[in-house]
């Protein structure tokens, strides 16, 4: 009888406690919640439009660009460099220097200055600098060695270090333009440490810079070694190769302007200079440098067709770190530097707005905020809140037209377009961190850490194979905000299952889906470490 006694009660209490907290929801959600609820759809649909236009835009212009067979060289001076002048022999040909920033490369600091060295240039008018912050005395001897074997089979090659890392990648670059021997140099080819140019890279972009003296940079595009090691560096590919096809491309030809992406590419050096030479103010210093290069009235050349291989990260940490890197220094750059390109006098208005709304605005900021907040915030609460509606074109059309757009660029990927969008979408939660860390000043933003590579060291140790993932341990594999974020979405979908009338459950399953499968770090890459 006792127990039944208690039982009614605990019950009755529960009871009234679901009951009081359904009453405050009612009182609370149609004077509070839906109202705030509906002005954040408005600001989202908002976003998206512009999104959307800024993405057709582009589209547009890669399709004149595509009907009309559109060529630097038809916009710019082009002569091949020879050598067939007697009298002025190798000098006829400008002074290269080219840096190798790196960073305890072990796995493929090889292949970077094997490259480099095999750059086809008159020897006596190019100059290699490996820049080696490494840390480990190990690492740093072998790197060390290697320049060595290269210098004894007559390679003019430099090995620079230095006492500290201050500045990380900004500060060994700006560490090296001091050298003496740099005030010999025209212009210097920058390459990450994982990158690896084709014999004739110097060929194909000196004469942009020789021959038309406006032109401050010339960038070719990235291609990349891995793509297939996992899904994820297939996702990757998706991505990056929308920004070389379209944003690159787009941005070269109509404004000549876009950022710089670190690597792969050639600056002449009093560009570099007048623009005030590398600065560590931020984590993108290759993009800082472009804006000041581009105010000071340079002009940029983007060559689609020079492709230079490179290395994607493939596990999933690598990933995470760059991803904050490249979404964080943006915005940072955009609050930093958004007075300085309004007062600017030496570029067009149009130019000043298409740097400011379009290059920093709507690609480094809008896209990353509209894309969480909206399909994976907002979204799934107008579920539990039925007085708020989102209309079918801002919910579907608006975004598969942006998706159809974005894969376009890698048609051999177009099957996993569902698996890109679902993965872009986890992503973007990291990414609108990151981007608001910017924004504010925050306390991650100006972490640097290096992405790390891992050339062959993988085929090796796992025999030619890309390892699966190991049983899920928690040692830094379990990632709670992914799965907090995962079972909103999941709560969401059985809700709209139940009682809703959107029918966006099945999205909202596959979407928590994935946030659950990358939240239990179930996603790129595993590698042994024996």
């Amino acid at each position: 009888m006792d127990k039944l006694s208690s039982t009614t009660r605990f019950e009755s209490v529960h009871y009234g406690i679901v009951n009081q907290m359904n009453f405050i929801w009612q009182q609370a959600r149609v004077p509070l919640i839906v109202p705030v609820l509906k002005l954040l759809v408005v600001l989202c649909l908002t976003m998206s439009v512009m999104l959307f236009v800024e993405r057709v835009y582009m589209g547009i212009v890669i399709v004149f660009l595509k009907l009309f067979g559109h060529k630097p060289e038809k916009h710019y001076k082009w002569e091949a460099l020879k050598d067939d002048d007697i009298e002025l022999g190798n000098s006829a040909f400008p002074m290269v220097l080219v840096q190798i920033p790196m960073y305890n490369e072990k796995e493929v600091y090889q292949l970077s200055i094997g490259a480099a060295c095999g750059l086809s240039w008159p020897s006596d008018r190019i100059i290699i600098q490996v820049l080696d912050d490494s840390t480990d005395p190990i690492i740093k001897n072998m790197v060390e060695i290697e320049c060595e074997r290269w210098r004894r089979k007559g390679i003019n090659i430099k090995y620079e270090i230095r006492e500290n890392r201050n500045g990380y990648k900004a500060g060994a670059l700006k560490e090296g333009m001091k050298h003496s021997y740099v005030k010999l140099c025209d212009y210097v080819a920058i390459f990450d440490a994982d990158f690896q140019p084709e014999s004739n890279f110097l060929y194909r972009t000196i004469p942009f810079l020789d021959q038309n003296p406006q032109v401050g940079l010339v960038q070719a595009r990235w291609q990349f070694v891995n793509a297939d090691e996992c899904l994820m560096t297939r996702m990757q590919e998706m991505s990056l190769d929308y920004h070389f096809l379209v944003e690159q491309e787009v941005g070269s030809i109509t404004h000549a302007f876009f950022g710089f992406n670190g690597t792969a590419g050639v600056w002449r050096i009093s560009a570099l200079n007048e623009a005030g030479g590398w600065k560590d103010r931020t984590t993108v210093e290759d993009m800082d440098l472009a804006v000041r290069a581009s105010l000071k009235g340079w002009k940029f050349v983007y060559l689609s067709d020079l492709k230079v291989k490179s290395e994607l990260p493939s596990t999933f940490k690598a990933y995470r770190y760059q991803q904050h890197r490249w979404s964080c220094g943006p915005a940072n750059l955009f609050r930093k530097m958004a007075m300085e390109i309004i007062r600017n006098k030496k570029v067009t208005m149009l130019k000043k707005f298409y740097v400011i709304y379009s290059f920093f605005f709507v690609r480094k900021i809008i896209a990353h905020v509209v894309t969480f907040t909206f399909y994976c915030v907002i979204l799934p609460a107008t579920v539990l809140v039925p007085e708020v509606e989102v209309p079918k074109w801002g919910a579907v059309y608006i975004p598969c037209i942006i998706t159809l757009l974005n894969a376009v660029g890698t048609p051999r990927s177009f099957h996993l377009v569902i698996l890109w969008i679902l993965f872009e979408n986890v992503m973007s939660m990291h990414r609108t961190k990151a981007t608001l860390i910017g924004l504010f000043e925050a306390g991650r933003v100006n972490e640097w850490v290096v992405t790390e590579k891992l050339g062959d060291a993988l085929k090796i140790k796992s025999g030619g194979k890309a390892a699966r993932k190991p049983r899920i341990t928690i040692d830094g594999r379990i990632h709670f905000l992914e799965l907090g974020v995962g079972a909103y979405l999941f709560l969401c979908g059985c809700y709209d299952l139940a009682f809703g009338k959107n029918q966006c459950y099945i999205y909202l399953f596959l979407q928590s889906i994935a946030f659950f499968v990358v939240g239990v770090g179930y996603v790129g890459i595993y590698v042994p470490r024996s």
